[in-house]
């Protein structure tokens, strides 16, 4: 059996790591999210929805891009890395 990552997802792996460390880069994060009304920054949710992660694991026929368990995985393991407050799994992959 092969586990290694396909081109597409090692792609994939590289941009969210990128983007969560540079979003995430300590844990001030943590703190300032305990102060939103809704636990999490709106504006960061907004920007993995403009990366279009929130729609990642739905049929493109539903508007999503038609990933599987492995891209999944492949986001929360970045944001879970990263400390990112947001509700990924509980919201994307959960309520999807």
């Amino acid at each position: 059996m092969n586990f290694d990552l396909s081109d597409e997802q090692s792609l994939l792996q590289d941009t969210v790591r990128r983007w969560a460390g540079a979003t995430y880069p300590g844990l001030e994060q943590l703190a300032a999210a305990r102060g939103e009304p809704l636990g999490f920054s709106e504006a960061r949710w907004n920007e993995l929805a403009e990366l279009g992660l929130l729609a990642l694991p739905f049929a493109e026929a539903d508007g999503g891009f038609g990933g599987g368990p492995v891209e999944v995985l492949v986001v929360a393991e970045a944001l879970g890395r990263a400390l990112a407050p947001e509700p990924y799994f509980a919201s994307v992959v959960l309520g999807g």
